[in-house]
């Protein structure tokens, strides 16, 4: 991430070059290849503080892949053991206003997809690149968190306590990779209860002042505006940090005239696909006038093979050239069974036939894979913290280390990120075992320093400097005792 790789150098001083520990060594070496200027992060090392911010980032980041929860729980780990920030550094970081995460994100992430687009598997690829982008709930328990309310969880169908988390990712059909977010509220329908709260719950929620022009203030800020929009101006910034993709993937919620047009006008060949609601939005067509969606499917029932059926797919289908608000797009629809729900899709992309549109529409389904790996592995959204800003640096480090993962599982051909993660964690597992046996080495050392009136510094140290597996593991230990 910059020059400054000694976590990485040493840390890996613990793990010897076997295939025991070729995940977690995979991954350091992929931190410490990634380049981030300590200028780029936004805030300067604190002058009491021995670890630089790009150091303080680098092990916020190794949190999870060494069973770290929180910044609380880190000097007790066995992590803590090889380096010794004290927790209010990791605090005093996370809660910055100035951190530009966003930007530390597309640093970071622009990286990581560069090396992969310069695959031979990537070039030869037939499948489109695609932006796909989601809701998901991000339930909390604390209702002193700052602007937490009440939102509908369409997953249960209730009103919970938490956010909205709006993200947009690209995905080249093999690795999925998170780009960006925002956090939302919602209003709610009763004006007496703002965001399903009462006005004592709202007066008692954490809020600070901040700085109108800092990073951690413009999060905040958008946290207000709507998700429609909140996407569209995602949509611009990663075009202008240079992704470019195909296709836009969204599901009904999302599909809205205005999104439609916002991608018709790009200037860099892309298209619009998304699933559509099957209500009373109108669709232009030369022979028939406006039709609703279902109007659209009484039509094709009443046409010679406007409805087929696929064997392959094992549904029905049909597909129809129609207006939609002015632009030329183009409607599929299919169903499951004789007696299934229709759903329909809509692409400004009308070359596309059935088949195409249905399998890069599948590609979406990442972003909801991606969601239950980071809530599952990396606990997306569990932070309780009580800052807002402190809230979207977890979050953030979370996609970070998603994209780190997908990253590894790509060059190094493990089948899953949950058992590429399994594997990172059982190999760190074996600091805290390498503590235990560290005691009992002192213990033992000590015991035979008494026995033969030996001086107990040189006995360890050529006890521990005459075997090159002992060096490696305990000499960090060592150095910390002053003993070498």
């Amino acid at each position: 991430m910059c020059k400054d790789t000694t976590i990485f150098s040493e840390l890996q001083e613990f793990f010897l070059q076997n295939d025991s520990h070729l995940a977690i060594n995979r991954i350091s070496d992929v931190m410490n290849s990634l380049r981030l200027h300590k200028n780029k992060i936004g805030i300067e090392k604190a002058e009491n503080c021995q670890f630089t911010t790009t150091q303080i980032l680098h092990l916020l980041l190794l949190f999870p892949f060494f069973m770290v929860k929180d910044a609380y729980s880190f000097s007790t780990s066995a992590l803590g053991r090889i380096f010794h920030p004290e927790k209010d550094t990791f605090y005093r970081f996370m809660r910055d206003d100035n951190i530009n995460w966003r930007n530390i994100l597309y640093l970071l992430n622009l990286q990581l997809i560069n090396r992969i687009s310069c695959r031979a598997d990537n070039k030869e690829s037939v499948k489109p690149v695609c932006l796909v982008a989601d809701d998901t709930d991000l339930p909390k328990t604390g209702m002193h968190i700052e602007l937490i309310g009440r939102i509908h969880s369409h997953v249960k169908n209730i009103s919970i306590l938490g956010f909205k988390g709006l993200f947009l990712a690209r995905t080249d059909g093999k690795t999925q990779t998170v780009l960006d977010f925002s956090l939302h509220g919602e209003e709610g329908q009763n004006p007496d209860k703002p965001q399903g709260m009462t006005k004592k719950q709202i007066q008692e929620r954490y809020s600070r002042d901040r700085d109108a022009g800092s990073n951690g203030q413009k999060r905040v800020d958008e946290y207000k505006v709507d998700k429609q929009t909140r996407l569209r101006e995602m949509v611009t910034n990663a075009i202008r940090r240079g992704i470019r993709f195909d296709y836009l993937l969204v599901d009904s919620w999302f599909t809205c005239k205005e999104l439609v047009h916002f991608i018709k006008r790009r200037r860099i060949r892309c298209h619009f696909l998304g699933m559509i609601k099957m209500g009373n939005t109108k669709y232009d067509t030369e022979t028939y006038g406006a039709l609703t969606a279902k109007g659209c499917i009484d039509k094709l029932k009443r046409v010679k093979k406007g409805i087929r059926y696929s064997k392959r797919l094992h549904c029905y289908y049909g597909e129809m050239e129609v207006t939609f608000d002015g632009m030329p797009v183009k409607v599929f629809f299919c169903r499951r069974g004789k007696h299934g729900n229709w759903n329909g899709l809509l692409t400004t992309d009308t070359e596309l036939d059935f088949f195409k549109a249905y399998e890069i529409y599948a590609m979406r389904w990442s972003i909801e894979v991606s969601f239950a790996e980071m809530k599952g592995l990396l606990n997306l959204g569990k932070s309780q913290a009580r800052n807002f800003t402190e809230q979207i640096a977890s979050i953030s480090l979370c996609i970070l280390q998603y994209n780190i993962l997908g990253y590894v599982k790509r060059f190094n051909s493990y089948e899953t990120i949950g058992g590429l993660f399994a594997q990172v964690t059982s190999g760190t597992m074996e600091l805290s075992i390498v503590e235990k046996i560290w005691l009992l080495i002192i213990e033992v050392v000590t015991a035979i320093a008494e026995q033969v009136s030996a001086d107990y510094d040189e006995l360890m140290k050529s006890a521990i400097n005459g075997n090159k597996h002992l060096k490696v593991l305990f000499e960090p230990y060592l150095m910390e005792k002053q003993i070498a």
